[in-house]
């Protein structure tokens, strides 16, 4: 992928996974458990190299493979960086450290997290171990590490019927969310049965108020039912923007990429809710930073049926608990 970027980290107890941000503004996102991160500015090195693109254990559709050493190592360090401020989030003194709280799993609510601008040294460190999300996207402006709290993360309830899901707007665009340079991140969960990212829809081209041009990556989690693996699908049709053309299964851990084409339903299997989280960033000097789309001309009008229906009670997924997964 060009402008996106994801990785997902399973931490031993007390384990530490560092790296170097490079050209790209990353956010820790516990999926599971709790950790520290630390952050700090980056001193020159004569051959920078960036972060990888896609790195992630198990099985995905489509996977870029990754460019470190595979144990978190970085190869090099970018040039030094100043914060300078900016809104959204809470600053803290260098080096940047912040306590993530996390969540026992990601239908457990949302969590907080973790901002790591670009050109920096960051180390994840987890006492008790657990699971985090590295999304990230290329970007210009250096932004200060921030910290970012779970109860500020607005949460959306989408659709009605077999059509509803829940968004965890953790780094949504627009003037009320996280700011981000390039970044665009959610969390979508949905009952199992239902279908989400419906209608199909596209971000794949450029048109000012109308459509923002942004590559995606999916990444999905589906609970199980007992000792059954949960499953789920994803289909990718092509636009006029390009060729993507994508029937997947989907279980837990598995990625799909979407440079372009309509993307749409993601379909839990009945009795498996799934999970997925959304990064999406596209080319800069084009426009704000915005999450605009276009539905599907044979499908948009699924949303004139849901006047009238009921959300899911199945929904909210509940907040996390109170526990300190530390």
């Amino acid at each position: 992928m060009e402008w996106t970027r994801l990785r997902v980290l399973a931490l031993e107890p007390g384990e530490t996974y560092a790296f170097v941000s490079g050209e790209c503004e990353w956010i820790v996102l516990p999926l599971s458990g709790g950790c520290e991160v630390r952050c700090r500015g980056a001193a020159p090195d004569p051959a920078p190299q960036t972060p990888a693109g896609l790195e992630e254990r198990g099985s995905a559709p489509d996977r870029a493979p990754g460019r470190d050493d595979g144990r978190g190592r970085p190869h090099s360090a970018p040039p030094a960086f100043e914060a300078r401020g900016f809104g959204g989030g809470v600053p803290a003194a260098e080096p940047h450290v912040f306590e993530l709280r996390g969540r026992n799993g990601v239908f457990g609510g949302p969590t907080d997290f973790a901002y790591v601008p670009r050109d920096a040294h960051a180390e994840v460190t987890s006492g008790r171990g657990g699971r985090f999300a590295l999304a990230g996207a290329r970007c210009e402006q250096r932004l200060p590490p921030r910290y970012g709290p779970a109860e500020a993360v607005a949460v959306e309830l989408r659709g009605a019927g077999q059509c509803s899901r829940q968004v965890n707007n953790f780094a949504a665009a627009g003037p009320a969310g996280f700011a981000c340079d390039r970044l665009i991140a959610v969390e979508v969960l949905t009952p199992g049965g239902n279908w989400s990212s419906y209608p199909p829809h596209k971000h794949d081209e450029h048109h000012p108020g109308e459509e923002s041009r942004l590559e995606e990556i999916y990444w999905f989690e589906i609970a199980p039912h007992g000792d059954t693996p949960g499953y789920g699908y994803q289909r990718v049709t092509p636009s006029p923007a390009g060729k993507t053309d994508i029937l997947a299964e989907v279980r837990t851990g598995d990625a799909v990429l979407i440079p372009d084409g309509w993307h749409g339903p993601s379909m839990a299997a009945p009795g498996h809710d799934m999970y997925y989280l959304n990064v999406m960033a596209g080319p800069g000097g084009v426009g704000p930073r915005e999450w605009l789309i276009r539905d599907h001309p044979d499908h948009g009008w699924i949303r004139g049926s849901w006047e009238g229906q009921d959300v899911d009670p199945r929904l909210p997924f509940p907040r996390a608990g109170a526990e300190d997964h530390r």
